[in-house]
């Protein structure tokens, strides 16, 4: 397995259990937040998808619109005013299913590659920018548990599959 198949593995396993946990939301809480300042259960779906939008233009595009607007300005100005849940879902998906295709189409070969940005101060290469939308979904994905914990949603335990004795890991 190569880096390349990592990531997309990576990726859809992650999300698997973001859909899970989207399911729990219901449109009513989409505006709860548990302090001021804080991001509200809609406003932290639709940075999930924006930001993943935007992270995966910089590593497989080297286009950095999202952080040129986003670093300097803050979170709010670009995250925009928040749909239905609906809508913010299919945001999650829609992205999700072209982050997926884009990074099938890139060639492995080009995952060491750097990307810089002087003026952000930033250099990474396109692997770790792109494992680093799998770590940033999953640390939304616990926030939202915790939200919806607090506003007394039970939340079912994930699943595992454990290998049994004489089978191969895969």
């Amino acid at each position: 397995m190569d880096i390349k198949e990592l990531f997309l593995k990576q990726k859809e396993a992650i999300r698997k259990r973001t859909r899970q946990v989207v399911q729990m939301v219901r449109s009513d809480q989409l505006g709860w937040r548990p302090e001021k300042d804080a991001l509200s259960i809609g406003e932290m779906l639709r940075h999930l998808w924006m930001s993943e939008e935007g992270v995966r233009r910089v590593a497989l595009e080297a286009n950095f619109a999202y952080y040129e607007a986003r670093i300097p300005q803050g979170l709010r100005a670009v995250l925009g005013t928040v749909g239905s849940l609906e809508e913010e879902a299919q945001n999650l998906e829609r992205v999700h299913s072209e982050t997926l295709a884009s990074v099938e189409a890139f060639p492995v070969e080009r995952f060491e590659e750097e990307r810089t940005h002087e003026g952000l101060g930033f250099r990474q290469r396109v692997y770790a920018i792109l494992f680093g939308i799998v770590t940033h979904e999953a640390h939304h994905r616990a926030q939202l548990i915790t939200y919806l914990r607090i506003l007394g949603t039970t939340m079912p335990e994930p699943s595992f599959r454990l290998p049994t004795a004489g089978r191969p890991l895969k």
